[in-house]
């Protein structure tokens, strides 16, 4: 289905000066696209403005309202959606005029993929962001990272990623299968890097597509929002729910068995990361109690974690 449509979902809350900076590109790279490509902003009950603007300078660009549940906000959309492969992108995201059929592309032509993301660079162009991310255990806590040593020979080769935040195409009703987004993690962070696991599990993969360019502000609207310890609080609590959540056997020993020195470390010299953790024990029942369908045996499983961290290490 070369031709088939396709549809880019923009998430905006409080995001009226990144849609006017960022909307034009989008909707020129949605009207260059060799297939029919929609564009519909999914607004999370914003106060600022954004919708009126929205509906009075972009009367063309579709206009969804979504309680705000964070980037799990897809997830209701996506139901309702028709396309097979679509694009979610934060409201902080430019794109290439080019950017979007070598996305849709990738995850119609390979079998397992899940997703693909593009080459993505800071809005000035001089840092690359991602979206090639390698994956680590470091001191018992999962990471992902994009930057890693060596990166600067790799951008420009296709791979396989753990994950893809800002800027991604996905199939719809792989996606879906998933559950989407996981709303443990609301208000955000890792969501993406838990979606991307839980595809690899089932033996699905997200495709890096350097072909396809994008251009990200990088905290456009969670830096205003909580600050820079509060995005810190964040990365460390979800970061414990992903462990809790996803990792079984070595994996999970190895990280129980770094978290009591962790721990001491935060109490320490790191009072809010000793916080970020009591509040991710609220949520350990959550975290362990959601089931993953996985008709694999548990030998299975472990093999399938061990060889994420193989292929994703650096």
């Amino acid at each position: 289905m070369p031709n088939a449509p396709t549809h880019v979902f923009v998430l905006n809350y409080n995001g009226g000066e990144l849609l006017r900076e960022c909307l034009p590109s989008i909707v020129t790279a949605a009207r260059a696209a060799p297939m029919p490509c929609a564009v519909t902003v999914i607004d999370n009950e914003s106060t600022d403005g954004s919708v009126a603007d929205l509906m009075h300078d972009w009367p063309s660009i579709g206009l969804r309202r979504e309680p705000n549940r964070g980037l799990a906000s897809f997830n209701s959309v996506l139901a309702d959606a028709e396309e097979d492969v679509v694009l979610l992108l934060n409201n902080d995201v430019k794109l290439a005029v080019d950017a979007i059929a070598p996305l849709v592309e990738a995850v119609r032509h390979h079998d397992d993929a899940l997703f693909a993301a593009p080459q993505c660079w800071t809005f000035d162009g001089s840092l690359y962001e991602g979206m090639r991310t390698r994956v680590r255990m470091r001191y018992g806590l999962v990471q992902g990272l994009c930057r890693v040593p060596g990166h600067e020979a790799k951008v420009d080769r296709p791979d396989l990623t753990a994950s893809a935040g800002p800027v991604l195409a996905v199939n719809r009703l792989r996606f879906l299968e998933l559950g989407g987004y996981d709303p443990l993690y609301f208000p955000g962070r890792i969501e993406d890097l838990d979606l991307g696991f839980r595809g690899w599990m089932r033996g699905w993969t997200g495709r890096y597509v350097p072909a396809s360019r994008a251009w990200h502000r990088g905290f456009g609207s969670f830096g205003p929002a909580f600050g820079a310890s509060g995005c810190d609080h964040l990365a460390i609590r979800n970061t414990l729910l992903f462990c809790w959540k996803n990792l079984e056997g070595p994996e999970l020993r190895r990280h129980l068995a770094w978290l009591p020195l962790r721990l001491v470390h935060w109490g320490l010299l790191r009072p809010k990361a000793l916080a970020a953790f009591i509040e991710a024990m609220k949520r350990v029942g959550e975290a362990r109690a959601e089931p993953q369908a996985n008709a694999q045996s548990r030998a299975a499983r472990l093999a399938r974690q061990e060889a994420y961290f193989k292929r994703f290490a650096w």
